[in-house]
């Protein structure tokens, strides 16, 4: 088994690479090797998609690489492979982005991606911490994961999910904020699930678990 962490200078692999390592040893779920090649996608098991920064950004640094987001697109959409976005990896998912100017996610999960807009003006863009994990429907990537969960975020923008069976977990950060989505083979986090201790790594042994 081969779980492939995506890397095209759009975050900081260390942690989520320690943390998926720690996982899969634990969970017998074989390799783990961070890797922009894209032969190496297309044969992997599983992929990771983590991301950092803006949405425009980190959209065009992927495409940018030959053959690379192809290689994931096939792999997801062809091979059905288990795929696990991160943070902006999460909102790649996303039909359009709209952080500074429109962009186009993958769109394989439904929605926009836009500035979070608390309703309470104390709360601060962006939104950075620990927040309570929400569940709206279950997931076996959520299992054993119940409302209450703590979670790490860093980001100032969300995705507003078109269809709510695919928003699997908010959070309440003066209003919902999408936390976790999900459908078919597919899942993501907005937070950080590398950082977000006893239920991010539950979640990263779930995902490595998982069969869809």
């Amino acid at each position: 088994m081969l779980t492939a962490l995506v890397d095209y200078d759009s975050g900081n692999l260390h942690s989520a690479q320690k943390a998926f390592e720690k996982m899969a040893s634990e969970t017998d779920a074989g390799q783990v090797v961070v890797t922009a090649d894209p032969d190496t996608v297309a044969r992997a098991d599983r992929i990771v998609l983590p991301g950092d920064g803006a949405f425009p950004h980190c959209r065009g640094e992927l495409f940018s690489r030959s053959s690379l987001a192809e290689a994931i697109i096939e792999a997801v959409t062809v091979k059905a492979r288990p795929f696990f976005g991160i943070c902006v990896g999460m909102q790649m998912l996303a039909t359009t982005g709209h952080e500074y100017e429109k962009t186009a996610g993958f769109g394989w999960i439904a929605g926009d991606i836009r500035r979070i807009a608390p309703a309470d003006p104390a709360l601060k863009v962006p939104h950075m911490g620990w927040n309570d994990l929400v569940i709206d429907h279950p997931h076996p990537v959520l299992e054993g994961i119940s409302t209450g969960a703590h979670a790490y975020f860093v980001h100032s923008y969300a995705m507003d999910v078109a269809n709510t069976v695919e928003r699997l977990a908010h959070v309440d950060y003066g209003g919902d904020v999408t936390a976790i989505v999900g459908r078919d083979n597919v899942i993501g986090a907005q937070f950080h699930p590398e950082k977000s201790q006893a239920a991010g790594l539950r979640m990263i042994a779930n995902f490595l678990r998982w069969a869809p």
